[in-house]
């Protein structure tokens, strides 16, 4: 009886999914975009500084006492200790095959976030003055990224909609309930990057002068819909 049960319960699986192919449901597949350019608010500066010499022991600290200054700069400039950190760190021996001679030579990167912008001038020229040399690089963020990109994947399942709407129109049809959303979009945002020198920007005389442009940033969203036709 069990047996004969199970075998009823597959044809009518059987039967189901051949009626299933046989009238599948009308469907519409598109993709839709969403944009929002904005103006960034925040920026993440990673900056460096090396020693070299003989020594290994002398070169480590003098890196130690530019870490010191440093901290001591940002504290008291208002920076909270959570917008700063260390990056990297190396200490590493080489030989000058000219000289033929040992040298040690010490690296160091860090990494602050400025949450206002207005003080990017001020805040570079003292890290000049505590001994860091250069500016690994500038990333401009938005303290609002979340929400802006919450929009832009909604702006994206609007314009999917409405792909789907202008092409099924003037078909006499209506586009029905999504079926399947896939989101297409990149981790990655295009963003503007500065990569410069410390003493080459302090070497302006103290004149006045704009050294930063922040330009937009642009958040882009990509959604693949198959919506069902009515």
């Amino acid at each position: 009886m069990k047996k004969s049960f199970l075998i009823l319960a597959a044809f009518w699986a059987l039967t189901l999914q051949a009626q299933e192919q046989k009238n599948p449901v009308p469907q519409i597949s598109v993709t839709g975009e969403g944009k929002i350019k904005i103006v960034p608010d925040q920026a993440v500066v990673t900056v460096g500084f090396q020693n070299s010499g003989k020594d290994a022991k002398e070169v480590k600290t003098l890196n130690d006492e530019v870490v010191d200054k440093v901290i001591k700069f940002l504290k008291k400039s208002g920076v909270p200790a959570t917008d700063y950190k260390t990056n990297n760190v190396s200490l590493y021996k080489s030989y000058d095959y000219e000289k033929k001679k040992y040298n040690f030579q010490a690296n160091q990167t860090l990494s602050i976030t400025l949450k206002d912008l207005t003080k990017y001038d001020e805040i570079m020229m003292g890290l000049n003055d505590a001994g860091v040399n250069s500016i690994q690089g500038v990333e401009f963020k938005s303290s609002k990224m979340e929400d802006y990109e919450r929009d832009a994947r909604k702006k994206a399942m609007v314009n999917a909609k409405q792909k789907a709407q202008d092409y099924v129109s003037v078909l006499g049809q209506k586009v029905g309930k999504a079926l399947l959303i896939t989101d297409n979009s990149q981790s990655y945002f295009p963003q503007p990057m500065y990569k410069g020198n410390m003493m080459a920007m302090a070497s302006d005389g103290g004149a006045q002068r704009e050294t930063l442009a922040v330009g937009e940033l642009e958040i882009n969203t990509n959604v693949s819909v198959t919506f069902a036709l009515e």
